[in-house]
C-alpha cells in the first residue's frame, strides 16, 4: 500500500486511464501547461501532448458540449470544471445531452464523459465558489454522480467513470485533496453505486459522504470514548444510490443521523431519510435527525464560513439528541 493523498490518488487514476486507453484525453481551463487549479494534472502536457491535453476557453458552455459531441463520437473526455460551481454555465450540454442521448435514441449513442469538479465549502472562495449543488446533479436519470471521500475511494471510483459508458459528474471536495490515506499499488477499481461500511458500530448509523464522511468518522471516535458505538456508511455514489448498507445498518441500531454539507432543504439527507421510512419504518425508534450546512450564502470570513459548515461538534450533538 501507499499511503499518498487525495490529489495524487486522482493524478494516478487518470494517468494510468490515459496510458491504457487512447481514446482517454483530458480538456479544461489551464489544465495543460499550467497544470490545473489543483495541480492535478501538473507534468500531463509534457507526458501526453497538446492533442490530449487540452487547454480550453474560459468557457463551461464550451468544455461541457465538446466534452459531450467527443464522446458521442467514440472518445472517453474527462473534462474539468475549475469548481463545479462553474459547471452550471455547462448544466444544458449535461444534463440535456449527455444524459439524455443514450436514452432518447434507444440505445444507438452513448455518452462515456467524465465531468471533473471540485465542490464544496471551507477554502474561503465566496458564496459564489463554495457551493454542494450534488443533489442538483443526481437529481437527473442518465447521468451518474460519485463524490469519494477517501484516496482509496478517489482513485477506484475515477478509474470506474473513465471506463463506464455513461456520463459521470465526478465530485471532489475542496478540501480533501490534502487527506491522505492507503491505496493499492497494483491495478484496481471501486464499482460506481455501491455504498461501503467504514467503521462497524451496534448504537447508531451515521449516512454521509465526501467531507462529512471525515467530520462522521471523527464524531463516531469521539463518541466512542462516551461509550457510543456508532456505524458510519459512506455513500460514495449518489447516482445511483446504494441503500442496502444504509437499510442493514438501519435494522440494527434502529436510529440514524445523516451528514451532508449540501442545504438541508430538498438534499442528499432528505433522500436518505425518506428512504429509511419508506423501507425500514418498523425498525425507526426515533426521529432521524440531518446535520447539513446552514441555509445561507457561505461567508468569505473564515470564523463566519466555518460557522455555517458541518462540523464534529454538530454530528455529536444529534447523535446524543438521538438516542
Amino acid at each position: 500500500m501507499a499511503y499518498i493523498t487525495m490529489r495524487q490518488a486522482i493524478t494516478d487514476a487518470l494517468r494510468e486511464e490515459m496510458i491504457l486507453d487512447e481514446s482517454v484525453f483530458i480538456m479544461g481551463q489551464e489544465i495543460g501547461v499550467w497544470g490545473g487549479t489543483y495541480a492535478v494534472t501538473r507534468g500531463f502536457y509534457d507526458e501526453f501532448g497538446p492533442k490530449r491535453v487540452r487547454d480550453t476557453p474560459i468557457s463551461e458552455m464550451v468544455i461541457g458540449g465538446a466534452a459531450a459531441g467527443a464522446a458521442m463520437n467514440g472518445l472517453r473526455p474527462v473534462a474539468e470544471f475549475m469548481t463545479i460551481n462553474f459547471a452550471f454555465l455547462a448544466l444544458d450540454a449535461i444534463v440535456n445531452h449527455a444524459a439524455k442521448v443514450h436514452y432518447m435514441f434507444g440505445g444507438q449513442m452513448k455518452a462515456p464523459v467524465v465531468y471533473r469538479a471540485p465542490g464544496g465549502g471551507g477554502r474561503q472562495l465566496g458564496a459564489t465558489h463554495s457551493h454542494t449543488p450534488d443533489a442538483i446533479f443526481a437529481h437527473f436519470p442518465g447521468l451518474k454522480v460519485v463524490s469519494p471521500g477517501t484516496p482509496y475511494d478517489a482513485k477506484g471510483l475515477l478509474k470506474s467513470a473513465i471506463r463506464t459508458d455513461d456520463p459521470v459528474m465526478f465530485i471532489e471536495h475542496h478540501t480533501l485533496y490534502q487527506l491522505r490515506g492507503e491505496v493499492p499499488e497494483e491495478e484496481y477499481t471501486v464499482p460506481i453505486g455501491v455504498s461501503d461500511v467504514k467503521r462497524a458500530g451496534s448504537d447508531i448509523t451515521i449516512v454521509a459522504y465526501a467531507k462529512g464522511l471525515q467530520v462522521a468518522l471523527d464524531a463516531a471516535e469521539k463518541l466512542a470514548a462516551e461509550g457510543i458505538d456508532a456505524e458510519v456508511i459512506d455513500l460514495r455514489s449518489l447516482r445511483p444510490l446504494d441503500m442496502g448498507p444504509v437499510l442493514n445498518s438501519f435494522q440494527k441500531t434502529f436510529k440514524a443521523v445523516i451528514v451532508e454539507e449540501g442545504y438541508r432543504s430538498y438534499g442528499i439527507g432528505a433522500e436518505i431519510a425518506a428512504r429509511l421510512q419508506e423501507e425500514s419504518f418498523d425498525y425507526m425508534d426515533a426521529p432521524i435527525k440531518r446535520v447539513a450546512q446552514y441555509e445561507v450564502p457561505l461567508p468569505y470570513s473564515q470564523e463566519l464560513e466555518q460557522s455555517a459548515l458541518i462540523n464534529v461538534d454538530r454530528v455529536i450533538s444529534a447523535v446524543k439528541e438521538v438516542l
